[in-house]
């Protein structure tokens, strides 16, 4: 979402920080001009979220979700200095990544915009998507040969797929297990307004 002029920029704007005096009027405006470049990238974010979300759900009665702890997911690896965590770069990279994308803001933005369609959002346990197949249902850390590349190892089977395509099957698969809605996935449900919170009632 940051574009590669707007890094630079940043990165120039935190070695001046570093630099000046606290209590400072240049500090005040270095730590305002970052603002300014934070806050265009938190509403280039936004409008991505709401426009990706928009487009789902008006081609989608049913939208699967990870139930990902985003938070435990982003937490810090440095640990203390009697027990130091390890590959803290790399970990401290990830997490950023993760933060990054905006997981969590693109959930609310589906949440809100389902409700212009009767559009159903539903959570799922991740645990073991990446490794179950989807065609047999077979689990097994083997089954995913690579970043990419998954493979069926049960007898008899040995269905290929991308491996992120194969878990979002499985999850897909999990999401209509939990839905209560019989005609979700195949056909679509009827449009619902929001109801007015102040009247309890549909606006007309």
């Amino acid at each position: 979402f940051i574009t590669a002029g707007e890094l630079v920029r940043y990165r120039r704007l935190q070695q001046r920080l570093a630099r000046s005096k606290r209590a400072s009027a240049n500090r005040h405006k270095t730590i305002t001009a970052m603002g300014r470049i934070m806050s265009r990238l938190s509403d280039r974010r936004g409008d991505f979220c709401a426009q990706t979300a928009a487009r789902i759900v008006a081609r989608n009665a049913l939208v699967v979700l990870e139930d990902l702890q985003i938070k435990n997911m982003s937490a810090g690896a440095s640990g203390t200095v009697a027990e130091p965590g390890h590959n803290v770069r790399r970990k401290a990279g990830l997490n950023r990544a993760i933060l990054d994308k905006g997981w969590h803001r693109l959930e609310l933005a589906l949440t809100n915009a389902a409700r212009y369609t009767g559009t159903r959002v539903v959570k799922v346990n991740p645990a073991y998507t990446s490794q179950r197949c989807s065609a047999c249902g077979f689990v097994t850390e083997g089954n995913r040969e690579s970043q990419a590349v998954f493979r069926c190892k049960a007898p008899g089977c040995g269905h290929r797929d991308h491996a992120d395509v194969n878990a979002a099957k499985n999850t897909k698969a999990a999401g209509h297990a939990v839905s209560a809605c019989g005609d979700l996935g195949t056909s679509r449900s009827v449009k619902q307004e929001p109801v007015s919170r102040a009247t309890g009632r549909t606006p007309s």
